[in-house]
């Protein structure tokens, strides 16, 4: 069975009986030991007691007044927002409570945006164990890291944008590149594989590269892809089995619930639906179209029951698809007690 994602600290970690995953030592740790953490030759020693304390004991209680102990700012800053994530793993006990907490809160998410996608890139890399299909794998990357979109000659094509914008800059070569391009002498042309049936076997080796394109064209294997992952999401964490399609438009008179996966879409799609019009640019944002189906009707409120839920994937105005996975998460409409 092929390895994937080492780097998303799935290894660290141990299921609970719902296949949920338990907060190990060893995954705290893990953010103990990030470069804004660990202690460098300027380091003063409470910085040191305190780096080592916590490898020792990841779940250590720290005070403000261990804390206020650090001479430098920078560190104490760091300190305190690591360990009020930690403290939040630990009150969860499961990353997948965790998850769902920090979008359940009053207000702005409580912590940092790179958090929250190592969190979903770690699930979603719980929710793909097993998978043999490197196009279902490389769909779970937008769960987590946005993508820059093109579109040439029908063809809607999604590629990492961290990875587009490092060619962009430097042509791949780093720092000698960004050197070469700034004495404006021309960069080799790098093309990025897209991803197919027939070549997907690629994907993996280069799982952690971020250097394959999905082909997100509609009735297209990578759409399928990204569909299934979906469905996987959902059931992970709500035991829940729903159907996702592509379709081309929405022609349902009795149209009754959606979900946007980004921002843009949820803005098109309550536009819609209240009727108000919509400019030819914002739809040519428009990426893609679906219907959900929930199998079990007894699951959703009896007003709605056995009616789609309409969902919807746009890029932004700079052509990037930021998905939400949560949204699915908080929006899907079941009855209270499902």
């Amino acid at each position: 069975m092929p390895d994937f994602w080492r780097d998303s600290g799935y290894h660290l970690l141990e299921r609970d009986s719902r296949g949920h995953l338990l907060v190990s030592d060893a995954f705290l740790r893990a953010y103990i030991n990030r470069p804004e953490l660990r202690p460098i030759e300027e380091s003063c020693e409470a910085e040191r007691a305190l780096h080592a304390a916590l490898l020792q004991n990841p779940r250590e209680a720290v005070s403000e007044q261990r804390l206020a102990a650090l001479a430098d700012p920078d560190a104490r800053e760091n300190y305190s927002v690591v360990l009020a994530f930690r403290d939040r793993l630990v009150a969860a006990g499961t990353l997948e409570q965790c998850y769902v907490e920090l979008f359940q809160a009053a207000g702005a998410v409580p912590v940092p945006p790179l958090f929250v996608d190592q969190l979903a890139h770690v699930i979603a890399r719980a929710v793909l164990e097993g998978c043999e299909d490197a196009l279902r794998v490389r769909a779970g990357e937008c769960l987590f890291r946005t993508q820059k979109v093109t579109i040439n000659d029908g063809h809607v094509m999604a590629a990492d944008a961290e990875t587009v914008d490092m060619y962009a800059s430097s042509g791949g070569f780093g720092s000698l590149g960004r050197l070469i391009a700034e004495a404006q002498t021309p960069l080799r042309t790098v093309e990025l594989d897209v991803l197919t049936d027939e070549n997907a076997a690629l994907y993996w080796g280069r799982d952690q590269s971020h250097d394959t394109v999905l082909n997100l064209n509609f009735a297209g294997s990578g759409l399928d892809a990204l569909c299934r992952m979906l469905e996987g999401w959902v059931r992970h964490f709500l035991a829940v089995e729903v159907s996702i399609q592509p379709v081309q438009q929405i022609s349902d008179e009795r149209w009754v619930w959606h979900i946007g996966l980004d921002v843009e879409a949820s803005r098109l799609l309550d536009d819609l639906y209240n009727g108000v019009e919509v400019g030819e640019a914002r739809l040519a944002r428009l990426l893609s179209l679906f219907r959900l189906e929930i199998r079990d009707r007894s699951l959703m409120p009896p007003a709605i029951a056995g009616r789609p839920v309409y969902l919807a994937l746009c890029m932004t105005e700079d052509s990037s698809l930021r998905l939400k996975p949560q949204n699915l998460l908080m929006n899907l409409p079941l009855a209270e007690g499902a």
